[in-house]
């Protein structure tokens, strides 16, 4: 029996679609959002315990899983998504290349109104930590975001959160962290396999 932390993107929406910065910004799903979340409901395993973001896209996504298990859902805040600030909703060419440099290069750097990378981090690797022993014990599915699946793929990793830029991440995929060991193990990233129907191993 599969014994892991499985971390699972929402669902698309229509500012996904659109290629938005969507970060504290809150549209629920799209039509195809929904199809997403019913296709990992049927892909990933049952499980007693799923988690989710406070954003309605999040939690769409988590209710829809959830309803496959028989399970309820718990809103933990540290998942929510990075805060874009003044970028939120708005394309990434709203942003230069200076700003971009910038960004990238520091992950202590806060965006205008927003929140950095170090500080998205800081909380998900607690929520992390916190999750760990559940996760040993039995599956645990979070619903959550872009960043925070990334600043969790680090903890697993062991590295910083600078590694952020060098991953992508799409609409419902699903990754999964071993938590039984002495250290964490990524097992999967950015699997979509559930949007073909198939099993999610």
């Amino acid at each position: 029996m599969s014994r892991v932390l499985i971390l699972v993107r929402h669902g698309q929406t229509s500012a996904n679609r659109r290629g938005l910065l969507l970060g504290r910004a809150d549209p629920p799903l799209c039509d195809g959002g929904h199809e997403q979340a019913d296709a990992l409901a049927r892909a990933l395993p049952p499980t007693a315990r799923v988690i989710s973001s406070p954003l309605v896209r999040a939690r769409q996504t988590a209710a829809v899983i959830a309803a496959a298990s028989g399970a309820t859902v718990d809103v933990d805040e540290r998942w929510v998504e990075m805060d874009y600030g003044d970028l939120d909703g708005h394309p990434a060419s709203d942003l230069d290349a200076e700003g971009w440099r910038t960004w990238q290069d520091d992950p202590a750097h806060v965006p205008a109104g927003g929140e950095s990378l170090a500080a998205v981090g800081a909380r998900v690797r607690a929520a992390c930590r916190d999750l760990s022993g559940a996760a040993a014990a039995g599956d645990v599915v979070v619903v959550t975001h872009v960043s925070p699946i990334k600043a969790a793929i680090a903890w697993a990793l062991g590295v910083g959160d600078e590694v952020a830029w060098r991953m992508w991440v799409a609409d419902a995929a699903v990754c999964r962290i071993d938590t039984t060991g002495s250290v964490p193990r990524l097992l999967a990233f950015n699997d979509v396999t559930a949007h073909d129907g198939a099993p999610v191993p």
